[in-house]
């Protein structure tokens, strides 16, 4: 077959399979499952590759709620990450459930097309993406050996192709005082609460002396238990994010000895644990990543290219935005969804190890964005049953034409990052 004629196969192939793909969105959708604790979901993906003839190793790299599905033996091996954890309190409001389901359908295509592209497809359950970082284990312990590239798509508001997510550090914060009753013994007490208080007053003050590629945020997740009583212990997670996982190394120490400050001022023991490992920033790569844009944009696709950035452009201040199918919205939406590609992904560091692309598939969705309990449920809406659709055969044409294309297939198998 020519380029075209398996171009026009992966497309029938995940068409064919529309209901099968956007039945496992809906029902990821429907039973969320946090960080870890992907049990069903990670079984119903699975499954879903195993009918299709994929070769599945559950629990893998010691990860119960990871997996690791295999099709193919030609040379070029490309690998499909699909992320299946929702997020605590809010569901499937950052649209894993169609991360998922996109990554099969992306798999199924690629698994048909396998002998005639020279290929071998990998499809990746990656669980804890979500503050847990289970890429990040599963790199370090070897499933992403022998892979030449790394691939998958994020649902956002709008589409956005250049991925540029921060660096990232997950800590826990933990204040050990002394309780006493509040008003009739209160010089007896060392009042965890407060050092808290003072923690949170030095971020806030610090942020002035920060650059704009920096943030710091968090929640007091136990905070006492009663108003009588001086609380000796309280308890936060907090994330601090830079552009680069040097400059987060220069950062996070400036945080923490403002929870040093707390301890220092209140008298309180201070414990901080890091949660997950740190999220690297993202490297997008420089061959597959404008394949991607242009077989999005084929499929209807469409994105603000080269867009200025500043406070004032369509782009808002974090650079380029898009939009789907629907069109562009205001410039006020396109600055507001534009800054959806700053958050933090275990994919960047998967991105530092081999060729990788993270673009983002608009939903439809705005005003609402992600993290919101509006923008979870777009994730089911018809918008969101094509971005799915789309998203998959984007991926699968962007394998197929890397593939196809001499100087990319012999950089990906050469190992040039």
């Amino acid at each position: 077959m020519d380029a075209k004629d398996v171009k026009d196969a992966i497309a029938g192939t995940v068409s064919g399979a529309r209901e099968r793909l956007t039945g496992l969105s809906h029902r990821l959708h429907a039973h969320p499952e946090v960080a870890w604790h992907e049990e069903h979901a990670a079984a119903w993906v699975a499954a879903e590759l195993a009918d299709a003839g994929f070769t599945v190793e559950t629990n893998a790299c010691g990860l119960p709620t990871a997996f690791i599905a295999r099709a193919g033996t030609g040379p070029l091996h490309v690998g499909i990450c699909a992320e299946y954890d929702a997020l605590p309190g809010l569901g499937h409001a950052c649209g894993h459930n169609i991360i998922a389901a996109a990554a099969v359908g992306a798999g199924l295509a690629l698994a048909a097309a396998a002998d005639e592209l020279g290929l071998t497809v990998t499809v990746f359950g990656t669980p804890a993406e979500e503050g847990g970082g289970g890429k990040v284990y599963m790199l370090e312990r070897g499933a992403f050996d022998g892979v030449h590239a790394a691939m998958m798509v994020h649902p956002g508001p709008v589409d956005v192709a250049e991925a540029r997510p921060f660096a990232v550090s997950h800590l826990l914060v933990r204040f050990q005082g002394q309780a006493t009753h509040a008003a009739a013994y209160p010089e007896q007490g060392v009042n965890a609460a407060d050092a808290f208080t003072i923690a949170q007053v030095a971020i806030g003050l610090l942020r002035q002396q920060l650059l704009p590629s920096t943030r710091v945020h968090g929640v007091v997740t136990h905070g006492g238990d009663a108003p009588n009583i001086i609380p000796d212990r309280t308890r936060g997670r907090w994330y601090v994010r830079a552009g680069t996982l040097q400059e987060l190394a220069g950062l996070e120490p400036r945080v923490r000895r403002c929870f040093e400050a707390g301890a220092l001022a209140t008298g309180c023991d201070l414990h901080i644990e890091t949660e997950a490992p740190p999220y690297a920033e993202f490297r997008n790569d420089p061959g597959l990543l404008p394949l991607y844009r242009a077989n999005a944009e084929r499929l209807g696709r469409r994105f603000v290219l080269d867009a200025p950035s500043g406070p004032d452009s369509p782009a808002g201040p974090d650079g380029a935005a898009g939009a789907g199918p629907g069109g562009p919205g205001s410039a006020a939406d396109l600055a507001l969804a534009g800054r959806m590609n700053r958050a933090s992904t275990d994919m960047g560091n998967v991105s530092l190890v081999l060729p990788a692309i993270h673009p983002y598939i608009g939903i439809g969705s705005l005003p609402a964005v992600n993290h919101q309990q509006a923008f979870a449920a777009h994730c089911v809406t018809p918008a969101a049953d094509q971005a799915l659709i789309d998203g998959a055969i984007g991926l699968a044409w962007t394998a197929a034409d890397a593939a196809g294309d001499d100087a990319i297939r012999g950089r990906l198998l050469g190992g040039v990052p």
